[in-house]
């Protein structure tokens, strides 16, 4: 059922996580015109879980969902990108024991034009080398380490 996946659990270290299912993301990188690799990525809106940080757009999975499915889906309502206009190379989950957060990674053949929504303070391509100087989502700080070697292999 859509959006039945919405709501706080707990895993099996004590965290509190959004997401009842579980939660996904996309993570898509791109070369800009001088061939400099970039990250999407997204200034979440203050409202939400770890409001103004920088992360990736993704949410929580509902029933019927594969990790996949719901990263396509939360990237089409939170940047406009459809799963089409993506090649997915990798995946990458982050197990809490009971819960967990799989960020999916893609690359996109350009800078891909994107829409705000609501979840959104700003969605930016972001250089490579400059992610980590962000004030970053503290679950994303944590992978973006693997995250990143994942990205330049695909």
């Amino acid at each position: 059922m859509h959006g039945d996946g919405n709501g706080w659990t707990w895993c099996a270290h004590g965290h509190r996580h959004w997401g009842v299912h579980g939660a996904a993301g996309l993570m898509v990188r791109s070369l800009d015109a001088h061939g400099e690799p970039r990250i999407l990525m997204q200034h979440r809106a203050s409202w939400t879980a770890h409001g103004d940080t920088w992360g990736l757009p993704g949410g929580a999975r509902d029933s019927h969902e594969s990790p996949h499915e719901a990263a396509l889906r939360e990237a089409a309502e939170e940047t406009g990108i459809v799963g089409g206009s993506v090649q997915l190379v990798d995946e990458l989950v982050d197990d809490h024991g009971g819960w967990s957060y799989v960020t999916v990674v893609a690359q996109a053949p350009h800078l891909l034009a994107v829409r705000l929504n609501a979840e959104s303070e700003a969605l930016r391509w972001v250089r490579e080398a400059l992610v980590d100087q962000l004030r970053l989502h503290p679950g994303f700080a944590r992978t973006w380490p693997r995250l990143r070697a994942l990205g330049r292999a695909g």
